[in-house]
């Protein structure tokens, strides 16, 4: 006994390492491959591959005569040495190769290749630790219970793992920390485990008296094979349904993942319970199966009739928001988790006969398992939403789900033929209602936003969920993931205008122009007003976004998308900036909120770096900086890494009647100039008229009103910059400081906080005393 509780310590460590490890792979994945399904994709078909090979192929070529913990020390301490090379190893692999790769779909998937062969081998040797720890167990009724137990084990421990890494080592230090601390957990399960290994007695290979029929055990395959479809399949629209309710923080998908892994733990320790009663295993399995279908329906029920209208948390402290979120989480899909961890060990009980060696079985039952799980992570995510949307795939759930548990009761396989089967299937799934627009629309604020508002469009794509909706009066809102990106009001277009003629202005002849994000299209559709602009190249990343925009926005982005001077890449932006050969005058970025999971990359040094080295002599790189939903430790952190590469940029306030708002930061590659004669000059010339227009549609007649939104430069911060948070690559800090930032409201005290710095006039302007003065009063009239 006292081995046993050893052994799952053990695996519990081994656990938490292997969800740290997954955790900062996929942070990596996102820069390599960019922050897209693929990406997510990549990261769960090569986990779920890699243990799959690992639990088929283990007891095939290692020999039943070595010892099982003497082997279980040798791949805890493989895992530590490739999840090292793996820190390092991704990034140089990406620099030496996938840049060759093109852009673009076919771009993507090589490089989901490259990363895919990186973490293949540290992943099959984690498939292959539970069927060597089996080993050391017989296949009776007790000793599959233990497999049971250990299997639970682990999975409390990937709970452990997940906190640990989402709300600690992440948060506080980087990936590399992280993965030194998971690095040692494997090297101490290593030693533990070689040191247990000198006490641990040869395991009993005694014989059961009864055994099922090969058919029966097959169809116990079949069930846990679609018991994983179903999980990871579930995982991934509730995961994405939930997002948009709670916000997509990287504290969301930590909380949700831990609650899943919570209940499989949890199902898993009951299903070992029940396989030492006098219990059918197999009828108990397809009792799981079957009882999920009723789960699933329970869910989808939840999560679009009841969750979403859930108030949200009003206070300031962040830690108050994750409580709720917790509570919703567990409240929607603690049940259904339960039920699969408790298939595991059933479906091990079920397929056990008689002297079986311990390792196969529970590799064949592993491999099933997660065979289904792939098929289900990339089906549902590639396939199944983006082509048929969340109410169908849920729908399908319940019909996998169904079909399981009749297969696995054999009186039910002879009662029900497939034909009730389908019907009651059909039966169950007509019900399941839709997710509301609104959810797709305002996501975690549905109960406090435009209520009177009615969708124009909604779709969800491969990469994200988008909605277009319009109010009684005319206005027009478009959302990405819950979450308004850009809207017809006058805020939401002067600032979609600055981030185009501020660079276009200033510049002296801008020719090609690179816009990251397509949004509404209203930034990329500034510059088709300014003549000189001959290229107006737009990286996106979800398919879906610039036809939605042509179709709904195509009054204020002025037809962008389909003007002759506008091409459209659908790539990460990062990797298509890193890996182009071309130089624009003028690159502009106004990507998803940086609370959002993945937005942080577009905000890293190392990206405003390769941005710089993308600008023509001369070339102007402007960036959107919110200030709602934000705190200063987060505005501090986004404008203090912009000027780290562009150290004299300037900042301009896009302030709501004296209210905070957002801001716009502006750098040049080269010293910066501001001449107002020449920018009035311009604004005069008659084929300047579309760009007088535009300007006037939002309340800037005149080079002096927009020059007066001036609010400072680089220089004038340093003392209010002084403690702040530079966000890298390596740690992608901004992720974790805007997800606590998100529940604040204090946008106004921070913009005057950065205005009380502002120092006028600048060197970087040239004009008459007139022009000056001009400005400055008209400064002031925009706090």
């Amino acid at each position: 006994m006292g081995l046993f509780l050893l052994l799952l310590v053990l695996f519990a460590a081994s656990g938490c390492a292997a969800l740290v490890y997954e955790i900062v792979w996929f942070q990596l994945l996102q820069l390599v491959i960019g922050s897209s399904a693929v990406s997510l994709g990549t990261l769960l078909a090569t986990y779920m591959g890699g243990l799959f090979l690992g639990s088929l192929l283990y007891p095939r070529w290692v020999a039943q005569r070595r010892h099982p913990l003497r082997v279980y020390s040798v791949i805890e301490a493989g895992i530590g040495i490739c999840g090292l090379a793996v820190l390092f190893g991704m990034p140089w692999l990406d620099r030496m190769y996938a840049g060759h790769a093109g852009h673009g779909l076919a771009g993507i998937l090589m490089r989901a290749f490259l990363s895919a062969l990186c973490l293949l081998a540290p992943t099959v040797l984690m498939g292959a630790s539970l069927p060597a720890l089996a080993r050391q167990y017989e296949t009776s009724v007790r000793g599959v219970s233990r497999l049971g137990f250990l299997y639970g084990a682990n999975t409390a421990g990937a709970v452990a793992g997940c906190v640990l890494a989402g709300f600690y080592l992440l948060r506080l230090y980087d990936m590399y920390v992280a993965s030194y601390v998971a690095i040692a957990i494997n090297a101490a399960v290593a030693v533990l485990a070689l040191s247990a290994s000198a006490f641990a007695g040869q395991p009993d290979k005694s014989a059961e008296p009864a055994a099922d029929s090969v058919l029966q055990v097959r169809s116990v395959y079949i069930v846990i094979a679609l018991s994983g479809l179903s999980a990871l399949g579930a995982e991934v629209v509730w995961t994405r349904l939930l997002t948009l309710m709670l916000g997509a923080t990287v504290y969301a998908f930590s909380i949700i993942l831990a609650v899943f892994l919570t209940g499989l733990g949890i199902g898993s320790a009951a299903g070992s319970w029940i396989t030492r009663t006098r219990i059918s295993a197999r009828t108990a399995l397809g009792v799981c199966q079957l009882l999920l279908a009723i789960a699933v329906t329970g869910t989808a029920f939840l999560l679009a009739l009841k969750i979403p209208y859930l108030p949200i948390q009003n206070s300031p402290n962040a830690w108050l928001t994750f409580r709720d979120d917790l509570i919703r989480c567990a409240y929607a899909v603690f049940p259904a988790a339960c039920l699969w961890g408790a298939s595991f060990p059933l479906a091990l009980a079920a397929a056990a006969r008689p002297g079986e060696d311990a390792g196969s079985l529970t590799g064949a039952i592993y491999a099933s398992n997660t065979g289904g799980a792939i098929l289900g992570a990339l089906g549902f995510s590639m396939i199944l939403i983006p082509w048929l949307g969340s109410q169908n795939a849920e729908r399908a759930l319940v019909f996998l789900c169904l079909t399981a548990g009749v297969l696995a009761i054999p009186g039910l396989r002879r009662a029900f033929p497939a034909v009730a089967v389908a019907a009651a299937a059909i039966a169950m799934a007509w019900r399941l209602p839709a997710v509301p627009w609104k959810v797709f629309a305002f996501g975690r604020e549905l109960t406090i936003s435009y209520q009177d508002g009615h969708p124009l469009y909604v779709g969800e794509g491969r990469n994200a969920s988008i909605a277009i909706s319009e109010n009684p009066d005319g206005t027009r809102f478009f959302h990405i993931s819950g979450k308004v990106e850009a809207s017809s009001l006058p805020q939401d277009m002067r600032l979609q205008r600055m981030l185009g003629h501020l660079p276009a202005l200033f510049h002296p002849n801008p020719r090609s122009v690179l816009v990251v994000g397509c949004g509404a299209g209203v930034t990329a559709g500034t510059f088709v007003t300014h003549p000189e602009v001959q290229r107006i190249l737009i990286c996106e990343l979800e398919p879906l976004v610039p036809g939605a925009s042509a179709r709904h926005f195509a009054k204020e982005n002025h037809n962008v998308v389909h003007d002759r001077r506008t091409q459209i890449v659908y790539d990460d932006a990062r990797h298509y900036v890193l890996t182009t050969p071309e130089h624009f005058d003028i690159i502009t970025s106004d990507p998803i909120h940086p609370w959002v999971k993945g937005a942080a990359t577009l905000y890293s040094k190392e990206y405003f770096e390769m941005v710089k080295a993308h600008l023509n002599p001369g070339g102007i790189v402007t960036q959107w900086v919110p200030l709602y939903q934000s705190d200063p430790v987060t505005v501090k952190s986004e404008i203090a890494t912009f000027l780290s590469v562009f150290p004299n940029a300037t900042i301009w306030n896009n302030d709501l009647s004296g209210e905070g708002y957002d801001t716009v930061l502006l750098g040049q590659n080269g010293p910066a100039h501001i001449d107002i004669n020449e920018i009035q000059r311009r604004l005069d010339r008659p084929d300047y008229a579309a760009v007088r227009q535009s300007l006037n549609d939002v309340g800037l007649n005149s080079a002096v009103s927009l020059l007066g939104l001036y609010a400072g430069q680089g220089p004038d911060l340093r003392y209010w910059l002084a403690h702040a948070e530079i966000n890298r690559d390596r740690d992608l800090r901004l992720q974790y400081l805007a997800g606590f930032g998100m529940v604040q409201n204090i946008a106004t005290d921070i913009m005057y906080d950065i205005l009380r710095y502002r120092r006028f006039p600048n060197p970087s302007f040239t004009g008459s005393p007139q022009q000056l003065t001009a400005i400055e009063y008209a400064m002031q009239g925009s706090q």
